[in-house]
């Protein structure tokens, strides 16, 4: 039979722990990629999915913040050769549509597409039943199958548990400063919920010079962190009115302020910081059932703006490489933000630190 055997971490029902399993993972087909897996970063939207705000119905391999070196490739692949080292991006592209030709990628409409329609998954069970692959990469499992266009090549210097932090989480922050809205120097700027995607926006915001970076979150062992990585101020939301706080601090609140969790509060709290004349970006992914009211008057007699960022705005095989640069000559800080390091079988232990508040950035490390 065709294909590897390889552990990986199933979730077999929504709201329950992940299941470990030995699976099946195809060969690399034409335009595929086989990628050893070597780090995995765990993003909330992993969290999502397991908790069924996202609609991925199980079986499915969850895991989309990866770095990794290519095993094989498939027929026609011309990116990559075995020894590669790279990094895993959901923002597949196909290189034709309306999105992908005019400079925007990371809206391509077929991102999210498996293989054709009734050809072999990649993924099946050791007796052959099909098994969800994520995002096009499934990195809670030893090894991927990925479309090439899912994949970028980096330089072989860059550690890649924390290269793997860039797949996501990194790219998702730092290009909504940088790519989605481009702050200018000597902005104010709100960061609200100061998790993995949060403290990569402030670091955008410190990169490109921001006079003041205000972080807010409800859980204040973070501020630590958040000043080291640039904040100027911290704001504990449970701990008085954040809003006017933020206009305390800014004279009438803030040119940026970004939303990075995701919460109906949140959101509406953000466009109550936002200044006249400022920007609000919404950055964390509301559950897909729910509704926000805005004061749209605010909008119209402000002239706020209010926009939404997906996965930074990203062109991945450009940024990405460009963010490990920034990464080496210092200018990216991942090292701080990886709060543990952990063996795939402590995955649901991670989930569960995550869903309290108790971790910045987790990295799964494979042997």
């Amino acid at each position: 039979m065709a294909g590897s055997i390889v552990n990986a971490a199933v979730m077999r029902a929504n709201h329950a722990p992940f299941e470990f399993e030995e699976i099946r993972i195809d060969d690399p087909g034409p335009g595929e990629v086989l990628v050893k897996t070597v780090a995995s970063g765990i993003c909330h939207s992993d969290l999502h999915v397991i908790e069924g705000s996202l609609p991925v119905p199980p079986p499915c391999v969850l895991g989309h913040e990866p770095a990794g070196i290519v095993e094989a490739v498939g027929e026609g692949v011309t990116d990559f050769v075995s020894g590669d080292h790279v990094i895993g991006c959901l923002s597949s592209f196909c290189g034709v549509c309306k999105f992908c030709t005019e400079g925007r990628p990371y809206l391509c409409l077929t991102q999210f597409m498996g293989r054709p329609e009734g050809t072999k998954p990649r993924l099946t069970t050791e007796a052959g039943d099909p098994i969800g692959q994520f995002a096009n990469l499934s990195s809670f499992a030893e090894k991927m199958l990925c479309p090439e266009r899912s994949l970028v090549k980096i330089r072989d210097d860059m550690p890649l548990d924390r290269a793997s932090l860039i797949g996501c989480g990194v790219t998702t922050g730092l290009g909504a400063a940088l790519n989605t809205v481009h702050i200018p120097a000597g902005a104010s700027v709100v960061i609200i919920g100061c998790g993995g995607v949060g403290l990569a926006a402030l670091q955008g915001a410190r990169i490109v010079g921001a006079s003041k970076i205000i972080a807010i979150d409800s859980h204040a062992w973070k501020f630590d962190l958040a000043q080291k990585l640039g904040a100027t101020d911290c704001i504990d939301a449970t701990d008085g009115d954040p809003v006017g706080a933020v206009h305390a601090l800014t004279g009438g609140g803030a040119d940026f302020v970004f939303e990075c969790i995701g919460l109906i509060p949140t959101v509406q709290q953000a466009v109550a910081m936002t200044g006249r004349g400022g920007t609000t970006v919404c950055v964390g992914v509301v559950p897909l059932t729910e509704q926000v009211p805005i004061p749209v008057a605010d909008l119209t007699l402000q002239e706020k703006k209010l926009v939404g960022s997906f996965m930074g705005s990203n062109r991945f095989r450009f940024d990405m490489p460009k963010y490990v640069d920034f990464y080496l000559d210092g200018r990216l800080r991942l090292d701080e933000m990886i709060s543990s390091r952990l063996p795939l079988g402590e995955v649901n232990e991670a989930f569960d630190r995550m869903r309290k508040g108790e971790a910045a950035r987790q990295v799964i490390v494979f042997d």
